[in-house]
C-alpha cells in the first residue's frame, strides 16, 4: 500500500488529502482521503472522501511504551459497495489481502522510524539528475546523504542572509 500526500495541513493535521493505492489480490485500488482528527503523537483519523467503498475510516494510534518503543495500532472501519454481493467479496477476497497491506504498512513506518526505511518522494527529472551529480562530487554517499548536505548548506547561506 502507498500514502502519497495531496495537501497537506500541519503534518497530517485535519484537513490534509491524500490517495491511497494498493493491490489488493491482484486489483488496483486507489481512493481518496481527508484528515478528520489529529492529535500530535496520538492519534490521526481519516476517511476516504472518493473512493471504491461504500464507507471507509482509518485510526491510527500512537501510545508511548519507552525509551524508542511506540505501540502503533491501526483500524479500519469500511463497508463495500454492492450490499450482500460486496460482503462476500469481503470475506472472500478483500479482508485478507487488505490486513496484509496494513501489515506491510506499519512495517515500513517501522522502518522509516528506526532509520533504515525509505519513502517515495517525487522529484523532476532535472532536479534528481542534479541530486544524483552531487552525490557523485561526495564519493557516492546515499542520496539521502547528498540531500540531507545540500538542505544544511541551503540552511546555513539562509542563516547566513538573515544576519
Amino acid at each position: 500500500m502507498t500514502v502519497v500526500p495531496m495537501d497537506i495541513k500541519e503534518g497530517m493535521g485535519v484537513g490534509t488529502t491524500f490517495r491511497i493505492i494498493g493491490d489488493f489480490s491482484g486489483k488496483r485500488l486507489e481512493w481518496d482521503c481527508e484528515t478528520t482528527e489529529f492529535v500530535r503523537n496520538e492519534k490521526i483519523t481519516a476517511k476516504q472522501i472518493e473512493g471504491p467503498f461504500k464507507r471507509w475510516q482509518i485510526t491510527n494510534e500512537f501510545k508511548a511504551l519507552g525509551n524508542n518503543l511506540t505501540r502503533v495500532t491501526m483500524c479500519v472501519d469500511y463497508e463495500m459497495p454492492f450490499g450482500p454481493l460486496g460482503a462476500i467479496l469481503d470475506k472472500a477476497k478483500f479482508a485478507k489481502s487488505a490486513e496484509k497491506g496494513m501489515e506491510t504498512a506499519l512495517y515500513n513506518v517501522r522502518g522509516l522510524l528506526e532509520g533504515n526505511g525509505s519513502i517515495p518522494v517525487y522529484i523532476t527529472l532535472d532536479a534528481y539528475q542534479k541530486l544524483l551529480a552531487e552525490k557523485k562530487k561526495m564519493n557516492d554517499v546515499p542520496v539521502s546523504t547528498a540531500l540531507t548536505a545540500i538542505i544544511e548548506k541551503y540552511n546555513e547561506i539562509e542563516a547566513k542572509a538573515q544576519n
